[in-house]
């Protein structure tokens, strides 16, 4: 399947191809696309869209919160991923994500230092996006190892 979101990826437009590789569909093809040409990618390739304003698989507003859920807080709502492991690790994208959020995780903020930094390393959102999944695979486990020993927040 193809998804598509806007071009010069950062932390929900990381994690979110991650989630979606790991959890959704393993043959997964990004699209990665000036915002303006999201809309008229998804017509002519089928393509799924995420992070972009008015998609299903994007930011929105939520009772629970003041700032809303995050994109990577949206496809796991949509395909219903609850693995313990997995939601703490949306506690931190969300925080990473979300400006207003930074502080609420301890790990948010070096999250979101790392996704510059591969940003600045690989502005070629393709290669920024093999060399990151690396990075979520690590972070994933910990997540994981954090919930076993009852760490998670």
């Amino acid at each position: 399947m193809k998804w598509v979101t806007r071009s010069h990826i950062h932390v929900d437009r990381v994690a979110c191809p991650w989630l979606i590789t790991r959890f959704v569909d393993s043959n997964a093809e990004f699209l990665f696309v000036p915002k303006s040409e999201i809309e008229r990618v998804m017509k002519e390739t089928g393509a799924i869209p995420f992070d972009a304003p008015g998609v299903e698989l994007g930011h929105h507003p939520d009772e629970d919160t003041t700032t809303g859920r995050c994109s990577f807080e949206s496809i796991i709502l949509k395909y219903d991923l609850k693995e313990p492991g997995l939601l703490h690790l949306a506690k931190i994208i969300h925080a990473a994500d979300i400006a207003e959020e930074i502080d609420s995780d301890p790990i948010a903020r070096g999250l979101e230092a790392i996704a510059s930094g591969y940003s600045l390393r690989y502005p070629d959102d393709q290669e920024n996006l093999a060399h990151q999944f690396e990075v979520y695979d690590a972070l994933y486990a910990w997540c994981r190892l954090e919930v076993a020993r009852g760490q998670a927040r």
